[in-house]
């Protein structure tokens, strides 16, 4: 059956089963032959559903799909809020590129990408140098990480290969016992109080700032050697505290600070010390020394985990102590020696021996055992 009128109606309608059910509706057009379309499209749609045939829906822009991208992120890293602003500050770059912004997430493919590598080395910085590869590349692996979650999601096919500018310098300098020393002789007062924390317990410099008295433990524990201090995961529930031995130097520091206030560092007035006033303190007394740029407060974080994995230490107890996410960032302080292996073997060998002691093995191979041939 065709299009047709309703009485007192000037707009055409149709009327047909599919499958066994009615379908009648208005097209709400005047114009039979528009009618007779709308029709002829609604059967099209129908028989597309019956082949599981769908309509693909449009594919969002960077700049339609970066609010979603946001509030996956602040989901997944409800308590890391350095992340979140992280990927925030990223995201901001990326959408200041009109090009970039407007385009379809399946049209960014690996020619747009390296076009806008090519434009972002070339912008200044607010200090009217050109970019550094490292900023570059924080940006490219915030889009990187936005097509991914795109693709996890089934709205594109692919993720193009994003390759990220060489160049950039990782900044793992360590300071040495020599540096170390002159450093420390050279500060004083909060600078230094802080920088002996973070070479002796690893802690992040905003841990640090954060590090409440009662959250020291000066005296060691029934049975432990150490006193210890609780760095805790103040940004969320689902994040984990974490204890840390100190030494002796740390806790005769603690131990003098601790009458201060509510937080081990802040100023006499009790207000906080901000990262920005100590770092400014770093660069001069770096400067004053003849220290590499490298060497930034970060570093003394970096000394800690060298030093543990020089003294043996394995990665998971140093992921433990430092509050890595993952062993895999521990792992690349652990570079073990001929001797630690061995070591670790003689210690295994002892234990065996120990332990078969107690049960009363002498031998876990029997002498009178006929050896087998292997052939």
């Amino acid at each position: 059956m065709g299009v047709y009128k309703q009485p007192k109606s000037k707009n055409w309608w149709y009327k047909f089963k599919w499958n066994g059910e009615l379908i009648r509706e208005s097209t709400k057009q005047t114009n039979k032959r528009v009618a007779e379309q709308i029709e002829a499209a609604h059967k099209t749609a129908l028989a597309k559903g019956e082949v599981g045939i769908r309509e693909k829906k449009p594919v969002p822009t960077l700049k339609e799909f970066a609010p979603r991208f946001k509030r996956a992120i602040e989901t997944v890293c409800a308590e890391k809020p350095a992340t979140i602003s992280f990927y925030a500050s990223k995201l901001k770059f990326l959408l200041a590129n009109e090009t970039l912004a407007r385009l379809p997430l399946d049209r960014i493919d690996e020619d747009v990408i390296d076009a806008y590598k090519e434009t972002r080395s070339k912008t200044k910085s607010r200090r009217k140098r050109p970019l550094s590869p490292a900023s570059v590349n924080r940006e490219l692996a915030t889009l990187r990480r936005l097509l991914r979650l795109a693709h996890e999601w089934k709205i594109i096919d692919r993720v193009p290969r994003i390759r990220l500018l060489r160049g950039e310098h990782a900044r793992e300098f360590v300071l040495s016992y020599t540096q170390e020393k002159n450093y420390l002789g050279a500060t004083s007062g909060d600078l230094h109080d802080v920088a002996l924390l973070m070479l002796d317990t690893g802690l992040r410099m905003g841990e640090a700032l954060k590090l409440e008295c009662s959250d020291a433990r000066l005296e060691p524990a029934e049975g432990a050697k150490h006193g210890y201090v609780t760095v805790r995961a103040r940004n969320s529930k689902n994040s984990r505290s974490r204890n840390v031995p100190i030494t002796a130097r740390v806790a005769k520091v603690l131990k003098q600070r601790m009458s201060l206030g509510r937080l081990v560092f802040q100023r006499r007035d009790g207000t906080p010390i901000y990262q920005t006033w100590l770092n400014e303190q770093h660069r001069t007394v770096r400067d004053l020394l003849k220290l590499p740029a490298e060497f930034v407060p970060h570093s003394l974080r970096h000394t800690f985990g060298t030093r543990l994995g020089e003294a043996g230490t394995d990665a998971f107890t140093i992921m433990k102590l430092m509050g890595h996410s993952t062993i895999t960032v521990s792992q690349r302080y652990v570079h073990p020696s001929p001797e630690s292996m061995e070591l670790a073997v003689t210690r295994l060998e002892a234990l065996n021996e120990r332990k078969l002691d107690e049960v009363g093995i002498v031998s876990v191979i029997p002498t009178d055992m006929p050896m087998l041939q292997i052939h």
